[in-house]
């Protein structure tokens, strides 16, 4: 039987990440909104207190790979460091989002840590607060299409291309860059390298200005023979073409549920001011009978809220199956493209409903739906989540299907 409510130790994560959200995020969302590219300070202390949580077995903030210790249910089913990521970024982002994703050591970077090193690796860089650099000037939804070079000199290896679009990529300790061996190769060569912000070669060259997340650094990176030790290679140098780039990309197993909980937060945050919002002027929603006996409003709410109830599902299933070891490829990308869409809708939505409340900057509902636009195109966009899952429904490899 499948059993949906949380367990116990998730409920009292989802709470304390809820407070931080409400307590913490809330009250400065709109200052650093405006500040773009100052460093939100208040998460230092932040920061200091999750690693003191993190000491005592548990992290509320749910963003880093130590989220929870896993547990353990008598039938052998995990709810472990996934799942404790998605229900706490769910809570957190309905704070806000570009100051979840400023968290210190709570970076993507973290999670393809998490994913590819090995022991001894995860041991070194924990810690590190590392930001993921993906996408390239020529190489954007397609990763297969990465021009940036890692050349084997020595102990060293020597990087060489550009960046763009790094979450973090300014305030984080590290990067973990993705780079090809051999271009020759295509896919399979490419692989994933931590880079200390401070090594030779590696320079911020730009800080983007943005739509949404604006309390989040989005940062553009060169790398001109930037050597990095040999062992900073995540996972093996062995090429293995019949394997594709699948270490590398098992990343996104990972981080595509962690981005969908996003887009469940934020637009349970849209959902929750509008009934606030609406309810002041005497109009409250009614879930009992046919929507065809509710009037325009409520039936709209009525509508958002089952499209939103499927994306936190979805989520809840591509988490729980990386817990558990099950193949999720197709499942993260389900997950990911649904909420993520469905919050760009809702948000939206409510500003309508919402009318002048809703589009002034007196209320946080126009700033939520600059935040949600960008959680349908990073960590791949809206059309390459529909291409893969369209290739695991057909069995079609990506050759056969562009």
């Amino acid at each position: 039987m499948i059993y949906l409510e949380l367990p116990k130790s998730l409920r009292v994560l989802a709470n304390q990440a809820h407070q931080i959200g409400k307590n913490v995020f809330r009250p400065i969302s709109q200052k650093y909104d405006e500040a773009e590219h100052e460093y939100p300070k208040e998460l230092d202390m932040l920061a200091a207190l999750l690693d003191g949580l993190d000491a005592g077995g548990g992290r509320p903030d749910g963003g880093g790979v130590t989220a929870l210790k896993q547990e353990r249910g008598g039938d052998g089913v995990n709810n472990g460091a996934n799942m404790a990521t998605c229900v706490g970024l769910t809570e957190l982002c309905w704070g806000d989002v570009g100051l979840a994703l400023s968290i210190p050591r709570q970076g993507l970077g973290n999670a393809a840590i998490a994913a590819v090193a090995n022991a001894e690796q995860k041991k070194r860089f924990e810690g590190v607060w590392a930001a993921m650099a993906i996408t390239e000037p020529g190489a954007g939804s397609d990763s297969a299409n990465i021009r940036t070079t890692a050349r084997l000199d020595g102990d060293e290896w020597v990087l060489n291309g550009e960046k763009i679009y790094v979450t973090a990529g300014s305030r984080a300790d590290a990067v973990v860059v993705w780079a090809t061996l051999d271009r020759n190769l295509g896919r399979a060569a490419i692989k994933s390298f931590v880079v200390p912000h401070g090594t030779p070669g590696m320079e911020v060259v730009r800080l983007d200005r943005k739509l949404g997340i604006r309390a989040s650094d989005t940062a553009s990176i060169t790398l001109s023979d930037c050597r990095i030790p040999k062992d900073n290679l995540l996972g093996t140098e062995d090429i293995d073409t019949k394997e594709g780039f699948g270490g590398v990309m098992q990343t996104f197993d990972n981080t595509r549920p962690t981005v969908a909980a996003m887009a469940v937060g934020v637009a349970r945050a849209a959902l929750d001011h509008t009934h606030e919002l609406l309810a002041k002027e005497g109009i409250e929603v009614r879930y009992r009978g046919s929507i065809h006996s509710k009037n325009a409003v409520e039936a709209e709410l009525v509508r958002m809220e089952a499209e939103w109830e499927a994306g936190r599902l979805l989520m809840l299933k591509a988490s729980w199956m990386a817990d558990n070891g099950i193949p999720n490829s197709m499942e993260a990308s389900m997950s990911k493209a649904k909420a993520a869409r469905v919050a760009n809708d809702i948000t939206l939505r409510c500003v309508e409903l919402c009318g002048g409340e809703g589009y002034s900057q007196r209320r946080l509902l126009e700033k939520w739906a600059r935040d949600s636009k960008i959680l349908d195109i990073f960590e791949g966009t809206q059309q390459i989540q529909l291409l893969i899952i369209a290739r695991r429904v057909l069995g079609k490899r990506s050759a056969e299907l562009r």
